[in-house]
């Protein structure tokens, strides 16, 4: 049962949800709360890697993954990144959310960016219960122009679910989660696998 806006708030007012900074009463509306833009980003840089082997050897794939993505890009308030057509740009929630353990996150891009062509998050649209951190959107420009991203633009909303009983295992609870937290715009985490006995991290 997703919660709605007036559950939200009361989770939010006794401390259940967090979500910092504090969203206005106008950022929460029908089932859901909207999340903005934060100013730090990572690209992925042109180089000489022909593929990324997922499944091979961790340490040649952690040497590639670092080759390929950028260092952290940080945008000004008063400036904007550009995402080209067909172009996959890290960037991060500007908001740090902790979920309890019988709630999880949904995440949804807006229909309006949609509707342009841009993709903002590709898989990552589930925030496991316990979660506690900034959340990584992976942006796709799937539009015929460049389009302009800028800190602190709205630019996805959360809704919460109610779960049949708390989780046994929450995000903050793992010792083998990846991305416990996370703050900006975190790369992937993949090589990391070969530590986790289900590799789903």
């Amino acid at each position: 049962m997703r919660l709605s806006d007036a559950d939200i708030e009361q989770h939010l007012a006794d401390g259940s949800i967090s979500i910092e900074p504090a969203p206005s009463e106008d950022a929460i509306a029908g089932i859901s709360v909207d999340l903005r833009l934060d100013h730090r980003f990572r690209v992925f840089s042109n180089n000489s890697v022909t593929h990324l082997d997922l499944s091979g050897d961790r340490h040649q794939l952690e040497r590639d993954i670092d080759r390929i993505m950028s260092k952290e890009i940080e945008i000004a308030a008063d400036q904007a990144l550009f995402i080209h057509p067909g172009e996959l740009v890290l960037g991060a929630t500007l908001e740090q959310v902790r979920i309890p353990d019988n709630l999880v996150g949904w995440l949804d891009g807006r229909s309006s960016l949609a509707r342009l062509g841009l993709v903002v998050h590709l898989t990552a649209g589930r925030i496991d219960p316990g979660w506690d951190g900034q959340i990584v959107l992976e942006f796709y420009n799937n539009g015929k122009l460049p389009l302009a991203l800028r800190p602190g633009m709205v630019i996805c909303a959360m809704s919460f679910e109610t779960l049949s009983s708390p989780a046994k295992r929450p995000y903050n609870k793992r010792t083998n989660a990846k991305y416990k937290g996370q703050k900006g715009a975190m790369f992937s985490r993949i090589s990391h696998d070969q530590d986790t006995p289900d590799g789903k991290n």
